[in-house]
């Protein structure tokens, strides 16, 4: 009855839309205007300063001067942002938004879905290289109007790298603990390296990229050495100013040893290794005001997963998974608004040595419309209709408002619906005496509330929110007592009630000396429908307080960041982490060091898996632009 009701108002909202006429592009808007971030939402686009929903924006230049190995670590400094890594150095890493779980956000790689049917432990698997990164676009809140299923809580899509030069970027860096190794590691002390090369060519009709990298580490405690091979390519080619035609392809392959990842302390000695490739075709089309966007992807994973290394004989767990999909995305300008359409189907399949062999298909459509009411107020109204082969029909409306009371205040607010399907091991999973799934599992779906008011004037920039969330049929691996294995559930309700607030200023010195800081807050009080008597996986890992704080200072060709990171999680102590980069520019060079756990905090972001102590990393980047 919700949904109903909620449609019949959102169907309101667009006859509302539809009385109000679209401000036109000015043809004669300045170039840097131009070049502003356009977010790249599968369905309609539009330009960040624009945009009426939360999303935070991390770019290629702000990637180079954080203390950062890897994506993960990357993201860990984005307000609301949960990364829960069980292997270091960008192995393995649960992420999820605002308190969700890890399989209730989807992660995208240029708008392709990086879901994994089988687990979402394998998303982050992702073959990207930091020197290929256009940048970051962090979108809060439920997003099925926009992204389908899956994006129950948020989505983070990764945005690579087009350009209409040539240029070739190479970093090589190194670092390590200094800590000795543990006993059966062998000898010597804990310490890696990676390297990373991407290179585009570049012309005002083109732009292929090619990137390149590897990481091998040793460890940085017993049966944790770490390494990956990441192979990238995408292109684009303009036939004329209507017509496009992209490409995709990529690999990423890690092994890593799993000590404590899943069975603690009994798989001391196990090993997984994990590969997943993805290819994605699309064009673009432009006929006046109309636009249409088809494309075909598919992303194929593999996991196999060693209790006993040394023994392939017992306790190794095979999985093989598959998703082809199909999408055509369109859109039409009108003197009402900008109205998009389209459909996408998604087929997906895994085989598996204790999951089963098991096929389903899911087919979405959506509708949306981007517009305004009078002169300022702006906004989008959408439905997202879904039918999932094992789950039937559902609908997910949604809409965002943004309106600018002034020149530097502006508040916005948002209202969206999403579904989770469960995963397949959600529901087939027999890993006993450990896990063991339910095959009775219904998906999740919530609603999701959010308003916020944001501040800009000049270099200093200031955002407050407050959102409140209800999943039912929430999903949960519960169990009575350590006895029996976990099981997935389906809880009648978990609610999030959430604060956040985010200040950053810049302050420039001339002379090229310049100084500036971010903080960030965010509180979440989550409820959950359960017994006190039972065993819960996701309670105990919730975030509950994150605060971010950092300072950088430039002056002339050196520069240095401060990041720091306090965070606790439901039922458990908080922690906080201090990282600290600096960076020197000597022409196409720079020359870095870093040293992350500058404190030597001990700490736990998934399971029973420590993290790293203090690590020392030295490095040197090569930046080369066709002029």
């Amino acid at each position: 009855m919700k949904k109903v009701f909620a449609s019949v108002i959102l169907i309101a909202a667009m006859s509302s839309f539809a009385q109000e006429k679209e401000v036109l592009p000015d043809p004669e808007i300045p170039s840097s205007e131009l070049e502003e971030i356009i977010i790249q939402g599968n369905r309609l686009q539009s330009p960040f300063s624009k945009s009426t929903r939360d999303i935070q924006v991390i770019t290629q230049k702000q990637i180079q001067a954080l203390p950062a190995k890897s994506l993960n670590e990357v993201l860990s400094y984005i307000s609301g942002v949960d990364i829960r890594q069980r292997g270091p150095f960008g192995t393995q890493t649960d992420i999820s938004i605002d308190g969700g779980t890890s399989e209730q956000t989807l992660v995208l790689l240029n708008g392709v879905k990086m879901i994994d049917a089988q687990t979402a432990h394998n998303m982050m698997n992702i073959p990207v290289p930091l020197s290929a990164i256009d940048h970051i676009e962090v979108l809060r809140g439920a997003a099925a109007r926009i992204y389908g299923i899956n994006a129950l809580t948020g989505a983070i899509n990764i945005v690579t790298k087009k350009e209409k030069h040539s240029s070739l970027a190479a970093d090589v860096q190194v670092g390590s603990s200094f800590k000795n190794k543990d006993e059966g590691d062998g000898s010597g002390i804990y310490w890696g390296g990676a390297a990373e090369f991407t290179g585009i060519y570049g012309t005002e009709s083109q732009s292929q990229l090619f990137s390149i990298s590897r990481s091998d580490y040793n460890g940085q405690r017993y049966n944790s050495a770490s390494e990956s091979t990441r192979l990238f390519y995408n292109g684009n080619y303009d036939f004329d100013s209507h017509n496009s035609i992209q490409a995709m392809l990529g690999y990423a392959g890690s092994n890593f040893g799993a000590n404590s990842f899943y069975a603690a302390p009994n798989d001391i000695n196990s090993e997984e290794h994990v590969a997943s490739s993805v290819f994605s075709l699309s064009s673009k089309h432009i006929w006046g005001n109309f636009t249409l966007s088809p494309r075909i992807s598919d992303r194929y994973g593999e996991d196999d997963y060693r209790f006993y290394k040394d023994d392939l004989s017992k306790g190794r767990s095979l999985h093989y998974t598959n998703a082809l999909m199909l999408e055509l995305n369109s859109s039409l300008r009108t003197t009402i608004g900008t109205f998009g359409f389209g459909l996408e189907s998604r087929l997906e399949n895994i085989n598996s040595s204790n999951i089963g062999s098991h096929k389903r298909d899911n087919h979405g459509a959506y509708a949306e419309l981007q517009s305004g009411i009078g002169q300022k107020l702006k906004g989008t109204v959408g439905l997202y209709a879904n039918y999932n082969t094992d789950f039937g029909w559902q609908m997910y409306p949604g809409i965002d408002l943004a309106y600018p009371i002034n020149s530097h205040w502006k508040i916005s607010t948002s209202l969206g619906s999403g579904q989770r399907i469960p995963s397949f091991s959600d529901l087939y999973l027999n890993q006993r005496p450990g896990n063991v799934g339910n095959a009775s599992l219904q998906p999740e779906n919530s609603w999701n509330y959010e308003g916020n008011i944001a501040y800009r004037r000049g270099d200093l920039q200031f955002k407050t929110g407050y959102f409140y969330r209800n999943i039912t049929d929430f999903i949960d691996w519960m169990r009575a007592d350590y006895s029996e294995p976990y099981a997935p559930v389906n809880l009648s309700e978990n609610k999030m009630h959430g604060i956040y607030g985010r200040l950053q200023q810049d302050f420039d010195f001339g002379d090229e000396q310049s100084i500036g800081y971010q903080v960030s807050y965010n509180y979440m009080h989550p409820s959950f429908k359960t017994s006190t008597d039972t065993q819960s996986k996701y309670t105990l890992e919730s975030l509950k307080h994150q605060f971010i704080a950092g300072v950088h200072y430039r002056i002339t060709n050196f520069s240095v960041q401060i990041k720091n990171r306090w965070l606790q999680r439901e039922l458990a102590n908080a922690y906080n982490i201090a990282d600290i980069r600096l960076n020197y520019q000597a022409q196409n060079f720079m020359l870095y060091t870093e040293v992350t756990n500058l404190f030597n905090a001990s700490y736990q972001e998934a399971g029973a898996v420590p993290m790293p102590t203090r690590w020392f990393g030295l490095g040197v980047r090569y930046q080369w632009e066709q002029r």
